[in-house]
């Protein structure tokens, strides 16, 4: 008896917003580490196929159908023994430096200030108790804050995934330093920085607009993708683990944390997969090839039709359901841990 109110003790107990931030940054690297080679995979099939002549060409299905028989990656696992075949086993991990960067950055930003910029959003609404409007409105504000944050990570971990497709042209990077440096010294952007900087103060060098093109490059498709995915994923897991608990299907535990997460790694995937495809293809691009985001996602339909948002679909779900299972077991049992110890501490 004893032991069932203690356990209920420390469930009771609100963490703080310090135990928040660092316990879903080190969750995020955890899932990461762990998804990488899905995450490889999806990348490279979501890039594959692109090509200058699209913007000239209409999409038909015949053209999509000739198209994708010349891929060379075929499915999750194929393009994974493909890069493994061609690259080495180390070649799933390329980029693997930048993306701890980023999720030190977004994971802990986005998942940490979730609950706090929700209750904001429950106070300004007026409303009793939190609606899904309020959660909506969170998960978008808190995604779109840490991917202003982690914007230069995930260029370079893009760019650093996709190089090995064709060694033989572009940027050849030796690793997450050199092509955080070659990045801002790239030819193909300083030509961008002398139109940016015709019209500004004298007092504006084109190295300072340069540095901030690097760093917002790709920034309009990524923040729309990933507040779509916040909040998509915490809202929809937010949501399932109230309703599980709320009916008492299961205790808060392991396998409610598990099927939550699973199902918000499914809806995410549905949701977020037409803006994921479009941030991955403008990202990789070099400057000029694109007009914008919108440019892109115009190119890529005259190029696949509707199918082509939805290209490395299935190791995207596999990548954000698995992602989205290790990321919130990990965090809700490191918050349990951190709050543990802080209790104890304290007493």
């Amino acid at each position: 008896m004893a032991q069932v109110q203690n356990e209920q003790q420390k469930m009771a107990v609100v963490p703080t917003t310090g135990v928040r931030l660092v316990s879903g940054a080190l969750a995020g690297c955890f899932a990461d580490l762990l998804t990488f080679p899905l995450d490889m995979a999806k990348v490279r099939l979501q890039i594959q196929g692109e090509s200058a002549k699209a913007a000239k060409s209409s999409f038909s299905f015949a053209k999509a159908r000739a198209q994708k028989e010349n891929f060379r990656y075929k499915g999750v696992f194929g393009t994974i023994s493909t890069i493994v075949k061609e690259e080495g086993p180390r070649g799933l991990y390329r980029g693997l430096n930048p993306g701890m960067q980023r999720q030190l950055c977004f994971c802990g930003v986005r998942i940490g200030l979730y609950d706090n910029i929700k209750e904001a959003y429950t106070e300004l609404l007026g409303t009793d108790g939190v609606n899904i409007y309020a959660r909506i409105a969170a998960g978008i504000t808190s995604g779109g804050l840490a991917v202003v944050i982690a914007q230069p990570t995930d260029v370079v971990k893009v760019r650093l995934q996709a190089q090995g497709m064709n060694k033989e042209s572009g940027t050849q990077y030796r690793g997450a330093y050199h092509a955080y440096k070659t990045s801002l010294k790239k030819k193909d952007s300083r030509k961008d920085c002398g139109k940016v900087t015709g019209n500004l103060s004298p007092v504006v060098r084109p190295r300072h607009v340069h540095f901030l093109i690097f760093l917002m490059w790709g920034s309009l498709p990524n923040i729309t993708r990933n507040a779509v995915v916040t909040a998509s994923e915490l809202v929809s897991y937010d949501m399932l683990k109230e309703y599980i608990l709320k009916n008492k299907i299961l205790p808060d535990e392991f396998p409610c944390h598990i099927v939550s997460a699973f199902g918000a790694g499914f809806i995410t995937t549905c949701v977020a997969s037409p803006v994921d495809v479009v941030k991955t293809r403008f990202m990789n691009s070099p400057a000029g090839q694109y007009a914008g985001a919108l440019n892109c996602a115009a190119k890529m339909f005259r190029e696949g039709g509707p199918l082509a948002f939805y290209k490395g679909f299935l190791p995207n779900f596999m990548r954000l359901s698995a992602w989205s299972v290790v990321m919130f077991v990990s965090f809700e049992q490191l918050k349990r841990v951190m709050m543990d110890y802080k209790t104890r501490d304290t007493n």
